[in-house]
């Protein structure tokens, strides 16, 4: 199995095949709208715009299993998003990332790239998976990485 067998619903209630992003480079993140690290919706939005011609997109996962961060609907996700931090790249629907219910496209990236000292957890709002053209999972980035280390390692993929 490939990350392209799996798929998603959108924020607005479609099934997703991930494999139509198959060719470009994906950045999958575990977003929240309360979270200390919600502004970095702003960066995420400002590489997508930057880096989206060239081949990139950025994948929004709501969840809210950390401290109950993401309390709203999908409705209420899509328009804070969209009027706070001005969001036009894909996001799903709200889902488990970690325990016994965690979606299978999460499941798949914490056993692809398993965090420090090789836990599969994920810990917090904002961990980020960076996955090439191929569909393999390059890096897993935590919360608190700074976002320039992040763009650093986007660019080497483009």
């Amino acid at each position: 199995m490939t990350l392209y067998d799996l798929e998603a619903k959108s924020i607005s209630g479609h099934d997703i095949s991930l494999s139509e992003y198959r060719g470009q480079v994906m950045l999958i993140v575990n977003t929240a709208s309360k979270c200390g690290f919600t502004p970095q919706y702003k960066e995420l939005e400002g590489f997508y715009q930057k880096y989206n011609k060239k081949g990139f997109v950025v994948l929004g996962f709501p969840c809210n299993q950390f401290m109950a961060q993401e309390p709203g609907d999908d409705m209420d996700i899509q328009a804070f998003c969209k009027t706070n931090y001005g969001v036009t790249f894909p996001m799903f629907s709200k889902i488990d990332v970690r325990g016994e219910h965690a979606h299978p496209i999460f499941k798949y990236l914490t056993e692809k790239a398993p965090g420090v000292m090789g836990s599969k957890a994920i810990k917090w709002n904002f961990t980020k998976f960076l996955i090439d053209r191929d569909g393999h999972v390059i890096k897993r980035f935590a919360p608190s990485t700074k976002m320039s280390e992040v763009e650093q390692s986007i660019i080497e993929l483009l």
